[in-house]
């Protein structure tokens, strides 16, 4: 069943990159392919290492983040690579 509007409270604000997100996917890492919908933030459930591309990078200005720990890594971004990640349970979040 899809989302009711009506019980929406909070439909006709404004939506700001450091608001809170309106909907999450599960991130499968991929060395090739692009999030659906680009994250506004990763949440890491099973810390480790995040090797991502953000939202204003080209492709050969990879970053890892080392050692994440469990919790959010506020950084937009357009994929999580495969090669490098050793964190699991990533969650991406958009609006």
């Amino acid at each position: 069943m899809p989302a009711i509007p009506e019980r929406d409270g909070l439909l006709s604000h404004g939506r700001e990159a450091g608001g809170p997100a309106r909907r999450a996917q599960a991130v499968t890492p991929s060395d090739t392919a692009d999030l659906n919908t680009y994250a506004k933030a990763l949440y890491v459930g099973a810390a480790g290492n995040v090797r991502v591309l953000t939202t204003g990078g080209e492709d050969a200005d990879a970053v890892t983040f080392a050692n994440h720990p469990v919790g959010w890594l506020p950084v937009q971004v357009r994929r999580v690579l495969a090669t490098g990640t050793t964190a699991g349970q990533i969650v991406a979040v958009f609006d």
